[in-house]
């Protein structure tokens, strides 16, 4: 498995719940943008439409000897079963679910796939509270090593 990229944001502005792995339907100056890791994560998120799961707002930059331009943040569909499509549809049904995309990466086929995370937002004060609780923790750590 090689990672191409991670949505580091993700772990601070939501709480997940649950990961699930998906395939993506990209096109060929996509993967070869791809494996230049030219590709954010940054605000992007998964909906259901149709019957299918679509990630939105995923930013893939153009292959730069590509024939045909194509838009970088278009919709892509994400390949899933039908059961964890419906399992997905009744997760994000519960207020204030949500998918976001957690990592992009090349599995050991060689295929593309995506980690969604299913998350609630938090709040400011939860951010804060973890944000204290990993200072002390650093500052405990480094006593610690420091006393021996």
């Amino acid at each position: 498995m090689k990672i191409i990229t991670k949505n580091k944001r993700a772990f601070h502005d939501y709480e997940i719940k649950e990961t699930i792995e998906a395939g993506v339907v990209l096109t060929g100056d996509e993967v070869k943008s791809l494996r230049q890791k030219n590709v954010s994560l940054v605000d992007s998120y998964a909906t259901f439409h149709r019957g299918e799961i679509n990630l939105l707002n995923c930013y893939i930059a153009p292959y730069s000897h590509a024939f045909l331009k194509q838009d970088s943040r278009r919709n892509r569909k994400l390949l899933l079963h039908k059961k964890q499509i419906a399992k997905l549809v009744g997760e994000i049904s519960r207020k204030g679910m949500t998918i976001i995309p957690l990592k992009i990466y090349f599995s050991n086929r060689g295929l593309v796939k995506i980690e969604l995370g299913i998350g609630k937002h938090k709040k400011a004060a939860s951010k804060k509270r973890e944000l204290k609780e990993r200072d002390i923790l650093r500052s405990a750590k480094r006593e610690v090593k420091y006393k021996i």
